[in-house]
């Protein structure tokens, strides 16, 4: 006989964000369900391989409210320090830079360098812990009944889940979005980022580096390193996220290792001595994606099922992370107060909270590599003299920095919802 399950939320996708949100409800009692394709065990990559996340000061609040954090498998890395810069392949960067230190604002960090892998077996290990809470992975979900009135989940072994409101966090080609109809305004940027990590020869210093390049931005990420004496971090390995021209990136990946590591170098500068590549590289096309709305009869949409952002300031999985931070209190404060979570009132309020924020950040990686994906002298000139100026205006440098670490007024508002829903 197929089973018969009635939950408040059902989740469809157990990614970072999907998995978070579903942590999230059940850690406030809310009954749920998340379902993904895909076994969790094997989402776990059981070495080091090169991914890291940058989860900035508020997203950092969302995951310990989920009791994710705690379970974090590695010490995450901070981020104290940041310093854009603007350059030419194998040339030094130019002298007209923009320099943030979190300190500057009252803060230690501006966010966290996380393993992939450890983010992963984190939420792997809250997941099965919550007794309100129901995984089906691997699962395949065979269809999706919403009305007015409820929603109802089936799935491919003839299990039924009754719900409120079903949530799609399943990814960028969202089958849940496109079932409703929801429009999505799509955009190539011609570009490619390879995503590495590379051993150096002198510590970071918690110091992320942003260095604009003509075919587009090379990050430096501080990652912890090996133990050093005592047992400590030597802070001597860093994450890559190089985005360039895709005809580019497609030579580059065919070199051989050490012509590849050559090539990294040249970008990379000498500012931390000789730098190796280790572990494993990928690389993944660079798009944008905009849901013309967030929300449909008695569903949601989070993370890239809702939007997608170029990797220019390491903003996506934090976009993601507040989505899930401000549908969950929106969701707990409706079940507290006796109203119904998947309401058209509750999900507008939802889609308020987040879709303007997350299209301003849209507009703002777009035009930034826009702005400094060429290599034109007049425009060279100018956004170096702009870095520069934003570099001695203290209250533009603070906005920047409270921006990079979520501390926007609507991030304070998820933070502040959330804590008084739990």
């Amino acid at each position: 006989m197929a089973a018969h399950l009635s939950v408040t939320v059902c989740i469809v996708g157990a990614g970072p964000v999907g998995a978070t949100l579903a942590c999230l409800l059940a850690e406030a009692g809310i009954p749920a369900a998340v379902i993904d394709r895909s076994a969790l065990p094997p989402m776990e990559l059981p070495a080091f391989d090169g991914r890291a996340y940058a989860i900035a000061l508020t997203s950092r609040d969302v995951l310990e409210q989920a009791g994710v954090w705690a379970r974090l498998g590695g010490a995450p890395c901070p981020i104290r320090q940041i310093r854009v810069s603007d350059g030419r392949v194998g040339r030094p960067a130019s002298p007209l830079f923009l320099h943030f230190a979190a300190s500057e604002v009252g803060e230690d960090a501006f966010g966290w360098m996380v393993e992939a892998r450890h983010l992963r077996i984190a939420l792997n290990a809250q997941l099965p812990r919550l007794p309100g809470l129901a995984v089906f992975a691997p699962a395949s979900v065979s269809s999706v009944a919403r009305t007015p009135e409820t929603a109802e989940v089936r799935l491919a072994d003839g299990t039924v889940i009754a719900c409120r409101l079903v949530v799609a966090a399943e990814g960028r080609e969202s089958a849940l979005r496109a079932e409703a109809g929801i429009p999505v305004t799509r955009w190539d940027y011609g570009q490619q980022a390879i995503v590495c990590a590379v051993r150096h020869e002198r510590p970071h210093g918690h110091v992320a580096v942003e260095h604009f390049l003509p075919g587009g931005p090379f990050a430096i990420l501080p990652l912890p390193g090996e133990p050093g004496p005592g047992g400590a971090p030597d802070g001597r390995t860093s994450a890559i996220v190089w985005s360039d021209r895709s005809d580019l990136v497609d030579r580059v990946w065919e070199l051989s290792p050490g012509r590849f590591a050559a090539e990294l170098a040249r970008r990379f500068g000498d500012h931390l001595g000789t730098v190796t590549p280790v572990g494993t590289r990928w690389r993944y096309p660079l798009s944008a994606l905009l849901a013309q709305r967030y929300t449909d009869i008695r569903l949601a949409l989070v993370g890239d099922a809702a939007h997608g952002i170029h990797p220019i300031a390491g903003q996506g999985l934090n976009l993601g992370v507040r989505d899930v931070g401000a549908l969950g209190a929106a969701i707990v404060e409706a079940v507290r107060s006796g109203e119904d979570p998947g309401s058209p009132a509750v999900l507008a309020r939802y889609q308020a909270a987040r879709r303007p924020t997350n299209l301003a950040m849209l507009a703002m990686t777009d035009a930034l590599d826009r702005l400094f994906s060429n290599d034109l002298a007049p425009v060279r000139l100018a956004r170096g003299f702009g870095l520069a100026a934003v570099h001695r205006i203290p209250p533009l440098k603070r906005l920047f920095m409270r921006t990079a670490m979520g501390l926007s007024p609507q991030g304070l508002s998820i933070l502040g919802a959330l804590r008084q829903a739990a």
